[in-house]
C-alpha cells in the first residue's frame, strides 16, 4: 500500500477539462449566453482554459465563424482572466483537489508544490526515522509509523481546506518514510545472504501489486475523498499485526541488549521448528557473533564521512538513490501528459515492474550488486532521453520508452534496497538507509518542480530527468562489490573491505 500513497495524487490531483466560467447575463437576462461568444478557442478549437472575452463576440455566431479574416473563432477581443472561477467538466476525473480548490491557471503550481511537500515530509521521516530507529528499534518505530500513516492519511480526507490538506500529506509523508526503512531493514537483518535478494524482489512485488491495487480502487471511486480514505484504512490493520513482529536481534546485540535477542531468536526457532538449537543459544554466543561498536565519537551521522570508506559508499549512495527516485517520479507522476488513458497508463507503468524486477534480481544474484544498479540505471536515462527526439504526435512510441524507462527505475529501486543495506555496518546501517531515503525524498521533492520547467522549453525536464541517472550509473562504478560477502558489522569492516 505503499505505492497507493506515494503515485496518489496522479489520480486525486487530476485536472479535468475546465474553462472559464461565462460573465453573467447583463441587465439582469436569465437566458444562459453560448460558450462560443463568451470563450476564445485555442488552436485545437477548443474553449481556453484560463481566458474568456470582456464582452460577449455575439458576431461569432455568424453562419461561417469568420469575421474580419480571423477564423474559428480566433478574433483579436479583449479578454481577461478567470474572474467568476471555473466549469469543470466530468470526464477521466468527477471530482479532485484540483476541482474542488480551484488549483488551475494561476495557482496551477500548487497541485505539484503538494506533491512535492508530501515528498518533504518523506524527506525529513528518511532522516528522522532512520536515527531514531538506530536508538529506539526497527520494529517499535515500524509500529508507529503505520499508525501515524493511517491517522494522519484518513484526516488529510476530511481536510475542508487546501492548507490541512498539504499538512495532512506532509504527516503522512513523514510515516511514509519509517514504513519504508523500517521494514526493509528488519528484512536485511534477519534475512540470511542468499535469500536476501529473492526477499527483496518479492517486497518490490508487493509494491508493484499496490500500483493494480491504486488503479483499481481510483477508477472504482472518482471522487478523492474516498480514494484517500480508502488507501489510508488498511494501516490500522498493518498497525494491529505489527505487534507480532520480531525486533532485530542484530541490532539488540549492537544496542547492549543480548537477553532481549535471545528471546527473539528462540521465538525464531520455535516458529522454525527448531526449538533444540534455539534453546543452546547463549548471550556469550551472540557477543562473539556480533561485534559492538564502542561509543561514534560525534554520533552516526558524523560517522557517515568520517573515513575514506564511509565517504566513497556515502557519496555513492546519495548519487544512486537521489537519481532513481528523481527520475522514476519525473515519470510516474506525469500519467497524463502521455495522452493515454490514465487507467491504463497506471497499469502498464505497474505491470513492468513485473519483469524488471526479475531481471533485477537475477542480474543482483548473477552478475552482482554494482552491475545491476549501475546498468539499470544507464538504461533508464538513455530511454528518458530518447523520447527528446520522438514527435508528441508519436503516443504509443514515447509511452513504451517511459514505460522501458520506469521499469528500469525500478529495478534500480530493488537494487537499491539490497545493495544499500550490504553497504553499510549494523551499527548504522538504518541511518546510512536514512541517508539514501533521504535523497531519494530529495529527488521526488524536485521531480515535480522540474515539471514546470516545460513552460520555458519543453525538452528540458526529459533532459534533466535522462542526464541524472546516468550521471549516477558512472558513480555506481565506485561502490565495493557486495554479492556473496557477510555483512558489515562495524565500520572497521568497511574500511577492511
Amino acid at each position: 500500500m505503499l505505492a497507493s500513497h506515494n503515485l496518489l495524487q496522479n489520480f486525486t490531483a487530476g485536472v479535468p477539462d475546465h474553462h472559464c466560467r461565462p460573465r453573467p447575463p447583463a441587465n439582469g437576462s436569465t437566458g444562459a449566453i453560448p460558450l462560443l461568444v463568451s470563450i476564445p478557442s485555442d488552436g485545437h478549437r477548443r474553449p481556453q482554459r484560463c481566458r474568456r472575452y470582456v464582452e460577449p463576440q455575439w458576431h461569432l455566431l455568424e453562419v461561417n465563424g469568420t469575421v474580419n479574416g480571423t477564423v474559428n473563432g480566433m478574433v483579436n477581443a479583449a479578454t481577461e482572466p478567470c474572474r467568476d472561477g471555473w466549469i469543470y467538466h466530468d470526464g477521466v476525473f468527477a471530482h479532485t483537489i484540483v476541482s474542488e480548490w480551484d488549483l488551475v491557471c494561476e495557482s496551477k503550481t500548487l497541485r505539484q508544490v503538494a506533491q512535492s511537500i508530501y515528498m518533504a515530509g518523506i524527506l525529513l521521516g528518511s532522516g528522522l526515522f532512520g536515527i531514531l530507529s538506530d536508538k529506539f528499534g526497527r520494529r517499535a518505530l515500524l509500529s508507529w509509523c503505520y499508525l501515524q500513516l493511517g491517522v494522519t492519511g484518513a484526516g488529510t480526507a476530511a481536510a475542508p481546506t487546501f492548507g490541512l490538506y498539504v499538512l495532512g500529506r506532509f504527516l503522512a509523508g513523514l510515516a511514509m518514510a519509517g514504513v519504508s526503512l523500517n521494514s526493509a531493514s528488519l528484512c536485511m537483518e534477519w534475512i540470511p545472504t542468499e535469500a536476501r535478494a529473492v526477499v527483496g524482489t518479492i517486497n518490490g512485488y508487493c509494491y508493484t501489486l499496490g500500483q493494480f491495487v491504486l488503479a483499481a480502487v481510483a477508477f472504482g471511486l472518482p471522487r478523492w475523498r474516498w480514494l484517500q480514505l480508502v488507501v489510508s484504512l488498511p494501516f490500522f490493520l498493518f498497525f494491529l499485526y505489527s505487534w507480532l513482529f520480531v525486533e532485530s536481534a542484530r541490532w539488540q546485540v549492537i544496542s547492549g541488549r543480548p537477553d532481549l535477542a535471545l528471546e527473539g531468536l528462540r521465538k525464531v526457532a520455535r516458529v522454525n521448528g527448531r526449538k533444540e538449537e534455539g534453546d543452546k543459544l547463549s548471550e556469550e554466543a551472540l557477543r562473539a557473533l556480533v561485534r559492538r561498536e564502542p561509543p561514534l565519537p560525534g554520533g552516526s551521522l558524523a560517522t557517515l564521512l568520517r573515513t575514506p570508506g564511509m565517504r566513497r559508499v556515502s557519496c555513492g549512495v546519495s548519487f544512486v538513490w537521489f537519481s532513481t527516485s528523481f527520475a522514476y517520479y519525473g515519470l510516474a507522476m506525469d500519467l497524463q501528459g502521455f495522452g493515454v488513458d490514465v487507467y491504463l497508463s497506471q497499469l502498464v507503468f505497474g505491470a513492468v515492474d513485473i519483469p524488471a524486477k526479475l531481471a533485477s534480481v537475477l542480474a543482483i544474484s548473477c552478475v552482482g550488486r554494482r552491475v545491476a544498479q549501475g546498468g539499470s540505471l544507464a538504461l533508464a536515462g538513455i530511454c528518458i532521453l530518447a523520447n527528446i527526439g520522438v514527435p508528441t504526435e508519436l503516443q504509443m512510441l514515447r509511452m513504451a520508452f517511459a514505460v522501458i524507462g520506469k521499469g528500469s527505475l525500478a529495478a534500480s529501486f530493488n537494487c537499491a534496497y539490497i545493495f544499500t543495506g550490504e553497504l553499510f555496518p549494523t551499527v548504522i546501517r538504518q541511518t546510512g538507509m536514512g541517508l539514501g531515503g533521504t535523497m531519494a525524498r530529495v529527488g521526488g521533492m524536485v521531480a515535480p518542480l522540474v515539471r514546470m520547467a516545460a513552460d520555458v522549453t519543453p525538452v528540458l525536464p526529459l533532459v534533466i530527468y535522462g542526464a541524472a541517472p546516468i550521471i549516477s550509473a558512472i558513480a555506481t562504478c565506485f561502490l565495493p562489490e557486495t554479492r556473496n560477502v557477510p555483512l558489515p558489522e562495524t565500520v572497521k569492516d568497511v574500511e577492511r573491505r
